[in-house]
């Protein structure tokens, strides 16, 4: 049997005047998704850098978001994600880099085709829930009439029709925020940017949102969202850009993420002493309960379901899974760190001698 190899484990208003025009730019690409060959994008960031101070908030951040895709943007609490999507929407200017969208060499010339919910919420309190929806599309071009009629049917099919005449400032937090990222998709834009949309929902929300982002896709919407809850980004996402300490650090699909950490193995034999079992696993697996847990690479799975096999020792219960998103995050998450740590470190050493 081959070794087991181990491892350790308000802002609209910002938006509206930011964004004005630009000349047409046809770029392709040629991305993968499922069985479908996207060769436009939606998004096209190069070197997006921006510095507050003596502070790198962004750090030469390339993005490339294929058309017609739910794309995430990962990343801890202030690892720079907001000011990223900022400078691509054209809202604040990067100190080096430049983002294009839907084809624009400038996001001003596009801006009545995007949907923007930005991370800082608001809306007018004094307006009833049809009329906010109805002025948010409005601003992007959109027949007042018909905003009306699109915000009730919006909220009639996300099951929010008792709100539909109520004013913001009777509503919950997580009911108004509803009601904003309904604005934000009114005038059913081509590209949908969320900053944080789930930050404030409680779970019956959170599905709605989520019902709402798929079926935005599905009517050809390319929908880019910044998130730190993994689980939103591993049930919805094509594809993910992991962002930690300023820089981009990963690019790919959620699946491609995973696979970064081992198979993780669950087994249980049916007898056989403790000395005897872990004779028969890899070095480092551990007995919790009455199961053994460990790790192996893809690999290593069939010689391992032989060796079990031929062992004996039985069977009673056998589980080989992918880790999920979350575990892979915080993996790279923490390589980050402690390089970080470890360069941090060596400067003061360097600077102690000198």
């Amino acid at each position: 049997m081959s070794k087991w190899r181990l491892e350790g484990p308000p802002a609209l208003a910002s938006f509206e005047t930011g964004l004005r025009q630009a000349q047409p730019l046809l770029r392709t690409n040629g991305l993968s998704l499922g069985d479908q060959i996207l060769t436009d994008l939606s998004v096209e960031a190069r070197g997006l850098t921006k510095t507050f101070g003596g502070f790198r908030a962004v750090d030469h951040v390339d993005l490339e978001v294929p058309a017609g895709s739910i794309y995430g943007v990962l990343g801890p609490n202030g690892a720079g994600k907001t000011t990223s999507l900022r400078m691509m929407l054209g809202i604040i200017d990067p100190d080096a880099g430049q983002s294009r969208l839907l084809g624009g060499h400038r996001p001003q010339s596009v801006r009545h085709r995007i949907g923007y919910l930005p991370e800082e919420r608001g809306l007018y309190p004094g307006m009833k829930a049809r009329e906010a929806i109805a002025f948010m599309g409005a601003l992007r071009g959109l027949d007042w009439r018909e905003g009306r009629r699109r915000a009730a049917t919006f909220m009639t099919e996300l099951g929010l029709e008792r709100v539909i005449d109520e004013k913001i400032r009777k509503m919950s937090k997580g009911m108004a925020q509803m009601v904003q990222l309904i604005g934000s998709i009114v005038h059913a834009p081509d590209l949908i940017i969320l900053d944080e949309p789930f930050s404030g929902l409680d779970p019956v929300n959170q599905e709605r949102l989520e019902m709402l982002v798929r079926r935005e896709r599905d009517r050809g919407a390319t929908i880019l969202f910044s998130t730190h809850v993994m689980a939103h980004a591993e049930r919805l996402c094509d594809r993910i850009a992991i962002i930690a300490r300023s820089q981009r650090r990963f690019e790919g699909s959620v699946d491609q993420a995973r696979a970064l950490l081992p198979m993780q193995v669950r087994y249980t034999p049916r007898e056989g002493s403790d000395a005897a079992v872990a004779a028969l696993l890899p070095a480092g697996a551990e007995r919790r309960g009455e199961a053994w847990h460990f790790a192996i690479e893809d690999s290593d799975v069939e010689p391992l379901l032989a060796h079990v096999t031929a062992s004996g020792l039985g069977v009673t219960g056998l589980s080989i899974s992918r880790p999920a998103l979350h575990d892979a995050f915080v993996h790279i998450v923490r390589q980050v760190d402690a390089g970080f740590t470890a360069d941090a470190a060596g400067d003061a050493l360097e600077e102690a001698s000198a």
